[in-house]
């Protein structure tokens, strides 16, 4: 049997708060072999995140390695702890030694630099080479990491990507190192299927090139079960079970896990609990009714290269050329692929992003041609629940603060007391507890991050939300009861959402109906159930042959 390269004996990580200290992790104990793949799963808020850090030395302030040892074997010398490591040592492991693919890909690249350059810097760190021998190291990584048009990525900047775009580039930085250790962490929750799957597919075409160990943290079950061998249950801290992927999936012997493997995969929007609308109950003929909102000829367009004038010469047409009515009372779902303009869509819905050219009207109101003084007022109206959790939150502002703020602004209830009640029953609303009102986003794992943003969308009582992979970060379990709140909402004030998701199996469980998206287009659209059970287009019926067929039961 190869030797060890990662153990970990009785780790303890604890966040010191005014009210008392949060024990993050809790006493675990584990081991990774050279060349082996180790899944971590748990719900959101488990410590998967806080154990990865840990081991990077990244913990945020004010975390601290309260006790035990996290012994790692690099390529040349002696073992060292890395729980005692001085930083300055520490500096030398990351990247070179142990690499780690981030939760939330859009905060983790510099957005004032190019795409190429921040990878070509991290070469240069490593292997002290020149900016020419950096810049095809470069290339040659984007091409393995199966990035289109290589040089166009070299020169983009993180905000002309799509997520899955994104997340390539951070692939490519993280092996640019070659390091022994490769942590991966929930790095594919936010990415569509098909996109999954090829991020999955190129992390084990690499693996049998590189011959690296990793550890793979996910709340996707189904994930997990198709790259690790071994898997560590945690919960609340603490590893509750761990062993082979199969014995521990299949014969689940701690109760935990065997809910977690009830709720996994397709089944876990399917459950009894779930309310779901009749996926007829919103749709009925477009040429009569109200409508809440529609698109009209909807262009948003990006300049992709420029002359020596500035003007551009090529454009990326995220949105083209679009018309879409969204009815009163419906969740219209949008699916397709990582860079299909699905976000785009959202955003130049509530002009977030100016459009190009076309209309959006909300009820009669053309919102392009409205002042800022109307566009105030409407705002409370028209929410969106952001893809990126961490970066749409003011890090230094206290989490109850970012749900009283908004309703400041727009004159909901009448007094401070009042708002801070109704941020901590939206607190709890969403899973979360009151104690966490004075509590800073960074204090947060990605998806209770998720649910904050979620209550604040909520806080102002709209009419329209746009519900941009808000589920995405979630775990199987907080994912139901996420969904089952929007429908209880929706059914009891009459909410109107565009529910944009890459997970095909969610879309189906909350729409009444569904448009599907590709190269800015809209390529199909029609009632839910007959669109899954009867796609007409071929891209369609590509994305539903994407999603995982495999049960528990496979394993």
């Amino acid at each position: 049997m190869p030797e060890n390269l990662l153990t970990i004996n009785n780790l303890h990580v604890h966040f010191p708060t005014e009210a008392g200290t949060v024990e993050a992790v809790r006493g675990i104990s584990f081991s990774l072999k050279k060349g082996e793949t180790l899944g971590i799963v748990g719900e959101s808020g488990s410590g998967k995140s806080v154990t990865a850090l840990s081991i990077l030395g990244l913990l945020p302030a004010p975390g601290i390695v309260a006790g035990g040892e996290i012994h790692f074997a690099p390529k040349d010398g002696e073992p060292v702890d890395l729980a005692k490591l001085p930083e300055r040592q520490f500096q030398k492991i990351r990247g070179g030694e142990i690499a780690m693919i981030f939760q939330e890909p859009m905060t983790s690249l510099n957005p004032v630099f190019r795409c190429g350059e921040q990878v070509a810097e991290a070469i240069r760190l490593h292997h002290s080479v020149g900016n020419e021998e950096a810049k095809r190291q470069v290339l040659a990584l984007f091409e393995k990491a199966k990035l289109p048009e290589p040089e166009r990525i070299y020169r983009a900047y993180p905000h002309q990507l799509s997520g899955g775009q994104i997340q390539r580039v951070m692939i490519a930085m993280a092996l640019s190192g070659n390091p022994s250790l490769l942590i991966a962490d929930e790095h594919t929750s936010a990415l569509d299927v098909s996109v999954q799957a090829a991020i999955l597919g190129l992390l084990n075409e690499l693996k049998t090139g590189w011959g690296g160990s990793t550890i793979f943290i996910s709340h996707n079950l189904a994930v997990v079960a198709q790259v690790a061998s071994r898997v560590l249950v945690m919960k609340a801290g603490e590893i509750v079970e761990q062993g082979r992927v199969g014995e521990v999936f299949n014969k689940p012997q701690h109760l935990y896990t065997r809910e977690l493997v009830l709720n996994s995969g397709l089944s876990s929007v399917h459950s009894p609990q779930f309310a779901v609308s009749s996926p007829q109950s919103a749709v009925r003929s477009l040429a009569g009714g109200g409508r809440v909102m529609l698109m009209r000829e909807l262009k948003t367009w990006f300049p992709a290269a420029k002359n020596f004038f500035g003007k551009a010469k090529s454009y990326v047409k995220a949105v083209d050329g679009v018309t879409l009515e969204i009815l009163p009372g419906e969740t219209l779902g949008l699916a397709g692929e990582s860079g299909s303009g699905k976000t785009t869509l959202g955003r130049s819905l509530l002009f977030l992003q100016k459009p190009t050219s076309g209309e959006v009207f909300y009820g009669e109101q053309n919102l392009a041609r409205l002042t800022d003084g109307k566009w105030k007022a409407l705002r409370k109206d028209l929410q969106i629940i952001f893809q990126d959790p961490y970066s749409s939150l003011n890090p230094r502002l206290p989490i109850g603060l970012a749900l009283t703020e908004p309703m400041r602004v727009h004159g909901i209830l009448s007094n401070e007391k009042e708002r801070r009640q109704r941020a901590v029953e939206l607190l709890e609303t969403v899973g979360l507890e009151a104690g966490h009102f004075w509590r800073y986003p960074n204090e947060f794992s990605g998806g209770q991050r998720q649910r904050i943003c979620i209550a604040r969308a909520l806080a102002l009582e709209p009419r329209f939300i746009v519900c941009d992979e808000c589920v995405s970060a979630l775990d199987v379990t907080v994912q139901a009861q996420v969904l089952n709140l929007l429908m209880k909402l929706k059914n009891e004030r009459g909410l109107t959402y565009l529910f944009i998701s890459h997970d095909l199996a969610v879309v189906r469980a909350v729409s009444d109906r569904i448009a599907v998206m590709k190269d800015g287009k809209i390529v199909e659209l029609g009632a839910t159930e007959e669109v899954y059970t009867h796609p007409k287009c071929a891209y369609t019926k590509q994305l539903l042959d994407a999603i995982p067929k495999g049960t528990m039961r496979e394993f």
